[in-house]
């Protein structure tokens, strides 16, 4: 069963007010009144079937939210004369698109042209933080989507050999202070990244340098090892890739921290006591990544006249 079950803590706190950037926590009430539940319902059975899509889909809303604002942008196909998003060296690791989907057709039979696919994949991402044990909260909706999706754009995605002060300058651009940054990069108690995005870090895949003095030697020679058998070889972020916990911020003091942006937030002065203040307090982690997945969650929303709500999440209207 999904880790949700055996989560201990569990925080219910009115993060938002009624109206955010022309969004409102009741916006289908009587629109689609079971539009949430409906979200829901195709999150829990995903998840069921596969717990490390919760990682998927929270990572899918934040490519989508730092590329345009949150327009579901990022589950646009390609065309013949466009390549979108979702074909971007930075995306090709993205899956659960078919969560979307099913969930699209659930609201298109019930509501048709009602709930945007933006709107969805924010509901989706909320809802798999849930699951996997994280906090409970709400978000304001009535998104619109996008019409544009350009692979070009996606050169703006946070980079897994960022340093911290390039973290802080790239989240700040997007009215993110240090502390919001840390809080969201919490997000990576879900899931894995594969050998590709680190194994920079190991000499034995970069005979130019040495091995990345920042991370702890067995877990340097541990990495080299698994790292042989190819660039997709996947390795979780922490012990527990399908509980949202902050057993990240353990790992990242421990020098287990998988990328150079993840290990980074620990070396550098201004934000390791923030690493260990989240190490050290999970209730505080989850409040702060609640506030700023919201605020992140209304980043540039499209709103009546800017978007549209579109009927296939893969395709403009």
């Amino acid at each position: 069963m999904i880790s949700y079950f055996i989560a201990a803590l569990f925080l219910i706190i009115p993060l938002i007010s009624s109206a955010t950037n022309g969004l409102s926590i009741d916006h289908y009430m009587f629109s689609c009144p079971f539009a949430e539940s409906m979200v829901k319902n195709a999150v829990f059975q995903a998840l069921n079937n596969d717990p490390t899509l919760a990682a998927a889909l929270l990572r899918m809303h934040f490519h989508d939210c730092f590329i345009q604002g949150c327009d579901g942008s990022v589950l646009i196909d390609s065309t013949e004369d466009n390549t979108a998003e979702k074909d971007s060296p930075a995306n090709l690791s993205l899956r659960g698109f078919e969560v979307i989907d099913d969930a699209k057709k659930l609201l298109e039979d019930s509501c048709p042209g009602i709930v945007s696919c933006a709107d969805i994949l924010a509901m989706a991402a909320r809802d798999s933080v849930f699951f996997a044990g994280g906090a409970v909260y709400d978000i304001p909706k009535g998104r619109k989507d996008g019409r544009r999706s350009r692979i070009e754009d996606t050169i703006n995605l946070p980079q897994p050999s960022f340093n911290a002060s390039s973290l802080i300058r790239v989240f700040g651009q997007h009215g993110f202070s240090a502390q919001e940054m840390v809080a969201l990069s919490g997000g990576h108690t879900l899931g894995i990244a594969r050998c590709s995005s680190f194994k920079n870090r190991l000499s034995k895949f970069d005979p130019t340098h040495e091995v990345d003095p920042s991370l702890e030697p067995n877990f340097a020679k541990s990495l080299s090892l698994r790292c042989l058998a190819g660039d997709n070889v996947p390795v979780p972020f922490d012990d527990t890739p399908n509980i949202f916990d902050n057993d990240y911020f353990a790992s990242v003091q421990r020098g287990t921290g998988l990328l150079f942006s993840d290990q980074a937030l620990f070396s550098s002065p201004r934000t390791r006591d923030l690493v260990s203040l989240y190490g050290s307090n999970r209730a505080l982690f989850l409040f702060d990544f609640q506030r700023a997945i919201i605020k992140m969650g209304v980043l540039e929303v499209k709103e009546e006249g800017e978007g549209e709500v579109r009927l296939n999440c893969r395709r403009i209207n």
